[in-house]
Formats: structure tokens, C-alpha cells, sequence
């Protein structure tokens, strides 16, 4: 019987003490099953003490190459080793001896000697200090780790000083809005560039525009009375600041463009020259 289950990051296909075209038949049935599932999965055959041949681990292959499982490993006695490496695959050696041929060239590895670090030794030494200032504690009848009085437990700590709040975000957009475009921002939007009539921007902070604004502008738009519109040329065709509406508000064409600013005033829009300081 072919096993199909996870292991690490892959899959193991267990074929060991079956008879290959039976265990193939019934991998084949459990992929077809769910085509697509095990999709760019690794994984590892292995075989235990039995063995396979070049032309039916092809065949293996193959199987799982239809349904995109690329095998990688190969598991099983030390006589497959050659078959693995003459495939290109990964192997891991199963002992089928009782263990005595892994024994044998885990002995024949070289032995390595552990050194410690300078910084690994000095804790020797301060492993051995705590150790005696633990001891000449005991003497004296304290306990070994110092444990804190209800009283201490009860004194109020300094809290932590409050962060401070964060500013809203602003949307920062380079190039000319034409109409029927649409910048809306929980922020500042700030545009390089010309909005042009029949583009819409909307922000529940300040609009600032380094260009002509021509189009609607909708400013504070969660309720903001103090949000602002800034524009190099303010022309908007409407004009917005919380529930406030100026429509209209750029039909002033004998008026010389220079940098304007809009904001509320005795509830209702006022614009200012942006050299004005009451602006």
C-alpha cells in the first residue's frame, strides 16, 4: 500500500515492504483524487529495506511530475545510495543491517573537538561566582532570589508618557487631474499640478493645490470647519469646508491669479490673498 502524508516542508511517499506496480496504481488513484492539491510540493520516496529499479523510479517520476510534485529524495538500505545519486536526488540512509554499516561510517567520521569562545569560558567564572554569593546568602539566612514586599508591590509606577497623537496622512499627487477624475483621501491631499474642471477632490484635512484649481473641492469632509483649501490659482466650480458650500466660487475672471486661501469664517467660506495673515 502506497502512504502519501506530510513531512516538513514536503511530502513522504511510503513504497517499502509493497509490491511497486500495486503501490504506483494506487498513488496514482489518491493524486487523481485531488488533482492540483500537492501542486509545487517536494517530495521524498521512501523505500525502507526494499529496493527499486532505474526504469521504475523513472516511472515514479513520472506519476508525480503529472501532477506537479517534484521528487527530490530518496530514503531507504544504503544499497539505493548509488541509484539516488546516479538520479540526482537527495538520500537518506534507513538501516536495514540492525544499524551496524551507519555504526560502522559513523565511526569513520573524523572527530571534532569542542572549543569554547573567550566569551563562552567567562561564564564559567560567572556561573561559579553567583554560585557562592547563592551559598553566603543561605548562611545568613536570606533567601536565595530576593522577593518583593506587598507594601513594594503596592507603590504606584510612573506611567509611561503618552505618545504623541498622530497627524493626519497626506495624499501626495504629481501630474494634472482632468475631468472626471477623482482624488477622495481620510487626509491631506496635496496636488502638483492642475485640476481641471469636471475633477473632484475630497479630504477630511486641507487641500492644497500647486497649480490652477478649477474643478470641486471638498475639504474637512468628516466635519473639519477648520480645514482649508490652498491654491496657486482658486477657481473651483464648487467649493466646500465641512457643511459649508461656496459654488460657483471661481467666476471671478478679471480677478489677477495669485496663491489664494479658503477657509470658514462667521459660517460661511471666505477666500484670502495667502499673504493675508488672517488667512
Amino acid at each position: 500500500m502506497a502512504v502519501l502524508r506530510g513531512k516538513g516542508l514536503g511530502l513522504e511517499i511510503a513504497l517499502g515492504g509493497c509490491d511497486f506496480e500495486d503501490a504506483l496504481a494506487e498513488l496514482q488513484g489518491k493524486l487523481d483524487e485531488r488533482p492540483g492539491f500537492y501542486s509545487g510540493t517536494p517530495a521524498t520516496a521512501a523505500l525502507g529495506a526494499g529496493s527499486i529499479s532505474e526504469e521504475q523510479l523513472s516511472r515514479l517520476r513520472g506519476v508525480l511530475d503529472e501532477h506537479g510534485i517534484a521528487l527530490d529524495g530518496l530514503s531507504g538500505g544504503l544499497h539505493l545510495e548509488p541509484l539516488a545519486q546516479a538520479g540526482g536526488l537527495r538520500f537518506t540512509p534507513v538501516a536495514d543491517d540492525g544499524g551496524e554499516e551507519l555504526a560502522r561510517r559513523r565511526a569513520l567520521r573524523p572527530k571534532r573537538e569542542v572549543q569554547l569562545s573567550d566569551a563562552a569560558r567567562s561564564l564559567v567564572a560567572d556561573f561559579a561566582g553567583a554560585r557562592s554569593d547563592i551559598a553566603d546568602r543561605r548562611r545568613r539566612g536570606e533567601a536565595s532570589v530576593r522577593r518583593v514586599t506587598s507594601a513594594e508591590a503596592r507603590k504606584p509606577e510612573t506611567p509611561p508618557p503618552a505618545p504623541a497623537p498622530a497627524g493626519p496622512s497626506t495624499l501626495y499627487h504629481t501630474g494634472t487631474l482632468r475631468g472626471g477624475q477623482a482624488l477622495h483621501h481620510a487626509g491631506n491631499i496635496v496636488v502638483i499640478g492642475d485640476v481641471n474642471p469636471g475633477a473632484e477632490l475630497i479630504a477630511t484635512g486641507d487641500i492644497v493645490v500647486f497649480g490652477a484649481l478649477r474643478g470641486v473641492a471638498h475639504a474637512g469632509a468628516q466635519g473639519d470647519a477648520q480645514a482649508r483649501v490652498h491654491a496657486i490659482e482658486l477657481a473651483p466650480t464648487q467649493l466646500r469646508i465641512s457643511t459649508f458650500i461656496a459654488a460657483d466660487a471661481g467666476d471671478r475672471k478679471q480677478t489677477p491669479i495669485h496663491p489664494e486661501t479658503a477657509r470658514v469664517q462667521n459660517d460661511r467660506i471666505v477666500i484670502f490673498p495667502r499673504e493675508s495673515t488672517k488667512a
